[in-house]
């Protein structure tokens, strides 16, 4: 099929998605999603429960029952509880054709887990994680002929860091004949860091004396008491986050030349610094010099995670409408925008 006749199916009918997850990055996806006209947001999961509706959901509907019952499984009629939601969507949403997997990766296996599920299930489409950690995406390479055999285009990487700065760190690398180093620096500003629970569970594991179990299984109230501690901030340095092992992948540079650490303010949405992406490399002509990819500060992290991730999505429909399935990170394919 050629480019443009793709093009046009693509823009035919409109891709019906999930989103598995509704914490604060689902809840934001559902937004994100409302006013397009090339995906359709048709069903959810959460822990307690999923909804579908192949006609598409309603986000207000869904947020209001998330946070009134806690579960979309108590949306009516579209919801169902259920203690194996995302196995019983998978079986009952056929017209899904990809899903963002909005998912906190506590513990640290449990990406690989669903991604599994999906495997075992027989489905076959387009998955997309924001994966952050570089041990969790090692075991989502683990699964790509897996994936394949599977006839799964499994997207993976395709938030915002890794996500868009490391596909800005592939582009900008192109004018170098050797890459020094690739910096990552982020800035996140939140109100009320109880909408994102499961993101600062993440971020408090990269912080020194913490890992992923033991941030995973902290209460909300030893939560608190860290962020009273250092007046709302969380600084991160030295992250172990999977920009470095995409980077490697497509070739760009090794992954001890990658580094990310950011600042993350959850008692005020201004964000403590701009996220940006420093390259530095040789050029040809043997001069040093570095390009700096800088985000709006007005731009939210969640506008940053979901939008790529979605761009990502329509990538791999279109990967997948040929045939196309296995594994690719956000350095290796253009996310393509969704309007």
């Amino acid at each position: 099929m050629s480019a443009e006749n793709m093009t046009g199916l693509l823009e035919s009918k409109p891709i019906r998605v999930g989103v598995l997850g509704f914490g604060g990055l689902g809840q934001a996806a559902a937004r994100v999603l409302a006013p397009k006209q090339q995906m359709l947001w048709v069903a959810a999961a959460d822990q307690k429960g999923y909804a579908y509706n192949s006609e598409g959901l309603n986000p207000d509907a869904c947020i209001a029952a998330y946070q009134s019952q806690g579960s979309v499984g108590y949306l009516d009629p579209e919801g169902t509880n259920s203690s194996r939601s995302i196995q019983d969507l998978i079986e009952k949403a056929v017209s899904v054709e990809g899903y963002f997997l909005a998912l906190p990766n506590l513990p640290n296996t449990f990406m690989a887990e669903v991604a599994r599920q999906f495997i075992a299930s027989g489905w076959r489409g387009v998955l997309v994680d924001a994966l952050k950690r570089t041990s969790a995406m090692q075991q989502i390479l683990a699964l790509k002929n897996e994936l394949q055999a599977a006839g799964i285009t499994y997207m993976t990487g395709c938030g915002a860091t890794p996500g868009l700065l490391t596909a800005a760190a592939a582009l900008a690398a192109q004018s170098y004949a050797e890459i020094h180093s690739v910096k990552i620096e982020f800035g996140v500003g939140i109100a009320n860091w109880e909408a994102y629970r499961a993101t600062i569970r993440e971020d408090i594991a990269h912080m020194p004396g913490y890992n992923v179990e033991r941030a995973r299984a902290m209460t909300d109230g030893e939560v608190e008491a860290i962020l009273d501690q250092t007046n709302g901030i969380l600084s991160l340095e030295n992250m172990e986050h999977a920009d470095d092992i995409m980077l490697e992948l497509a070739g760009i540079c090794p992954r001890d030349r990658v580094t990310v650490g950011g600042v993350v303010d959850t008692r005020n949405p201004k964000k403590p610094l701009s996220t940006n992406v420093k390259v530095t490399g040789r050029t040809f002509e043997g001069k040093i010099s570095t390009h700096t990819f800088t985000l709006g500060d007005e731009t939210s992290m969640a506008a940053n995670v979901t939008g790529p991730a979605f761009g990502y999505l329509k990538a791999g429909v279109s990967l997948h409408r040929r045939g196309i399935y296995g594994l690719f990170t956000a350095a290796e394919i253009m996310p393509q925008f969704v309007r």
